[in-house]
C-alpha cells in the first residue's frame, strides 16, 4: 500500500506580515505558530514522516523544544529562495524513503488550523485518484478587479472559482517530475497542471486559514481555542 509523507516548506521570511521574526515563529497560544501546523501532521496516524524544510541559516528553530512532536518529525536545512525550490529540496531529502507511488502532502507552515477531519477527507477522496488534489473552498465573496488608482475596474464572475488551500497531495514521483519541469509556480497544483493534468478539488473549510496578515493571528487562536 502507498504510504503518506508530508513536507512543510518553512524557509520564508513572512515579509507581508511585517513582524521582526518570520511569521511561522510568532507566538500562537504559547507556542510558535508552526508548532500547531506540525502537530496536526505528526498526530495523524496515516502520515509516516514529516519533513520541515528550513532556511540554512535559520536561527529561530533551535530556540524551541520540538520533542513533544515525536520521532516522525525531521528537519532539513535546505530551504530555497522560493516555495517551489524548498519543496523540491524537501523531495530530494525524502528520496531515500519515499517510493514513486507514495503520497506526499505539502502543507503551508503558516496554516496552523488543519483538522483531522480535513486530512480524512483528503485521504478518502484521493486514495484511488490518478492525479491527486488539494484542499480548497469555493469562492463566496464578490470579486472586484482594481485599476491603477485602486478603483473598481470590473466585477468578476465567481462561478466555478475555488480558493486553493493546503495540504496539496500528489504521488512522490509525479510531484518530483512536475516541480523539475515547472518551478515558476506558487503552489504544487500549478506545477502538476503545467503537465496537462487536472488535480481534484477536495472541499475544505474557512477555518483552515493561512496566517498572512496580523489580523489572521487572533483568528487562528480563536479557532484553536474553540476546538479545545
Amino acid at each position: 500500500m502507498p504510504r503518506h509523507f508530508a513536507i512543510v516548506p518553512a524557509a520564508g521570511s513572512g515579509s507581508r506580515f511585517g513582524a521582526e521574526k518570520p511569521k511561522q515563529y510568532l507566538d500562537l497560544l504559547g507556542r510558535p505558530l508552526i508548532f500547531h501546523t506540525l502537530k496536526a501532521l505528526t498526530a495523524c496516524p496515516d502520515i509516516e514522516r514529516v519533513w520541515v524544510v528550513l532556511a540554512p541559516d535559520d536561527p529561530w528553530w533551535p530556540r524551541t523544544d520540538w520533542s513533544e512532536l515525536g520521532a516522525k518529525l525531521e528537519t532539513v536545512r535546505c530551504g530555497g529562495a522560493t516555495r517551489a525550490e524548498s519543496v523540491s529540496n524537501g523531495l530530494q531529502a525524502a528520496a531515500m524513503v519515499a517510493a514513486d507511488d507514495d503520497w506526499v502532502l505539502v502543507h503551508d507552515a503558516a496554516r496552523p488550523c488543519l483538522s483531522p477531519a480535513m486530512l480524512d477527507a483528503l485521504f478518502a477522496d484521493l486514495s484511488n485518484d490518478p492525479v491527486g488534489g488539494i484542499l480548497a473552498v469555493p469562492v463566496a465573496d464578490t470579486l472586484k478587479r482594481a485599476d491603477a488608482e485602486q478603483r473598481v475596474a470590473a466585477t468578476e464572475p465567481r462561478d466555478g472559482l475555488w480558493q486553493a488551500q493546503t495540504p496539496q497531495m500528489f504521488r512522490y514521483g509525479l510531484l518530483c517530475d512536475a516541480l523539475q519541469q515547472c518551478r515558476d509556480v506558487t503552489d504544487e497544483a500549478g506545477a502538476v497542471e503545467a503537465l496537462g493534468l487536472r488535480p481534484k478539488l477536495v472541499r475544505g473549510d474557512a477555518t483552515n486559514l493561512k496566517v498572512t496578515y496580523p489580523a489572521d493571528l487572533p483568528l487562528a487562536a480563536m479557532i484553536l481555542r474553540a476546538r479545545k
